[in-house]
């Protein structure tokens, strides 16, 4: 057979071999590098990412207080978009020294004479005044202003995606102690501090397994946790209670009155009504379904739709507010109520065998419990739930009445 002929589309050499036929002994480094490819060339990628790592961004190295350290906030060069300039540093303290010596001069160059001590006093006071101001001046003006938009885009490319804001540290705290330690409601707390029910309860069960953890004196990732914070958008928390925030209402985190979409309405329904009749959310509700309630007292916070009722009414601020911690008192009062009456009636219909294992638990159970169609939440086995017949053969989905 003749010889095969090598294609020239293909180099025999390879500028990195896999394998290396000989162990070639190397100097030991004191650091690691960054890079343990068994590839040493210098592509171009790599030298353009160490000189933007070197250049530009040399910048996202140490975070800006209370800035986000993300990549739309600064420009190609390097620089902060909305700040224009780095903010300048702070002069330096004179020596002690320096300082003596320049107060011996002035007392050489303006002897105290008789009579001018409080002129000189009131002279000095002013001029202390001046420089606060001027100081207090420079400081609001090397201040960064507010975060837009472009600076919570951590991704360049992608224009679309905006960061949201987390929790701060101090409103943490402040809600665990608001919760736990005071005895407020979780809705109230919501209302407070502008945060949703469920992530209400998620900080104060991960502080109560924080503050245990620090009990059992485990080590917390504290740096860590600081670190992130300070490269993240955060809620502050404002103290209203303290004199400089009088009069300041707290930064909302999220929307707490947010309407989740109930199951018994995704199906479509064709309701005729009448022209004359007036159709309200109620009655939209009892469309989907007899127990479904209106928009109004679906929503987590039901109680603030009475507030704005009252305000549009002419209450003051004072009655207001005796409206609603009234309302606060009889929701505690009934929620009290009925938790006490289920207790009693566990009580009396469950009956207990202790045995040495264990303990059996018995019921009484009727069969009138799931409904005239089975599909009730009170019968048993409704646990595995029932599947929707919209889909059926057979199905009538047109109305065949009209309620007046």
């Amino acid at each position: 057979m003749p010889p095969r002929l090598r294609s020239p589309n293909f180099s025999s050499v390879s500028s990195c071999p896999s394998v290396r036929p000989q162990s070639i002994a190397q100097p030991a480094r004191a650091a690691r590098d960054f890079s343990q490819s068994s590839c040493r060339q210098v592509t171009q990628r790599r030298r353009k990412f160490y000189e933007w790592l070197n250049g530009p961004g040399r910048a996202l190295k140490q975070p800006l207080p209370g800035s986000t350290n993300y990549l739309g906030a600064y420009d190609k060069f390097g620089n902060l978009v909305r700040g224009g300039t780095m903010p300048e540093k702070a002069p330096e303290k004179p020596k002690e020294g320096e300082a003596a010596a320049k107060e011996g001069a002035e007392g050489e160059s303006a002897p105290v004479v008789e009579g001018q001590e409080s002129a000189d006093e009131l002279d000095a006071a002013l001029r202390q005044h001046e420089k606060e101001e001027q100081a207090t001046k420079k400081d609001d003006e090397n201040k960064l202003p507010p975060e837009t938009a472009e600076d919570l885009r951590p991704f360049p490319l992608n224009k679309f995606f905006r960061s949201q804001p987390v929790l701060s540290e101090e409103l943490r705290e402040a809600i665990y102690q608001f919760v736990v330690k005071e005895g407020k409601t979780v809705p109230l707390a919501s209302i407070t501090f502008g945060v949703s029910n469920e992530r209400v309860g998620a900080v104060v069960r991960l502080k109560q397994m924080e503050k245990q953890w620090i009990a059992q004196g485990k080590t917390l990732a504290m740096p860590y946790s600081k670190a992130v914070l300070e490269m993240v958008p955060t809620t502050p928390y404002i103290d209203t209670s303290l004199p400089k925030n009088a009069g300041k209402r707290p930064v909302v985190h999220e929307p707490i009155n947010d309407l989740i979409v109930h199951p018994a309405t995704r199906q479509q329904l064709f309701v005729p009504v009448a022209e004359s009749r007036h159709f309200t959310r109620e009655d939209a509700g009892k469309a989907f379904d007899n127990n479904l309630l209106p928009a109004d007292e679906r929503i987590p916070h039901p109680e603030l739709v009475k507030v704005v009722r009252d305000e549009i009414a002419g209450y003051s601020n004072e009655e207001r507010r005796a409206l609603a911690q009234e309302r606060y008192r009889e929701a505690a009062e009934k929620k009290k109520a009925a938790e006490d009456a289920k207790r009693k009636e566990e009580l009396e219909t469950r009956r207990t065998v202790p045995q040495r294992r264990w303990d059996f638990v018995f019921q009484d159970v009727s069969v009138e419990d799931a409904g005239r169609d089975g599909r009730s939440h009170k019968g048993v086995g409704w646990r595995y739930g029932l599947p929707h017949e919209d889909r059926k053969k057979g199905q009538v989905k047109i109305p065949t009445k009209v309620e007046a």
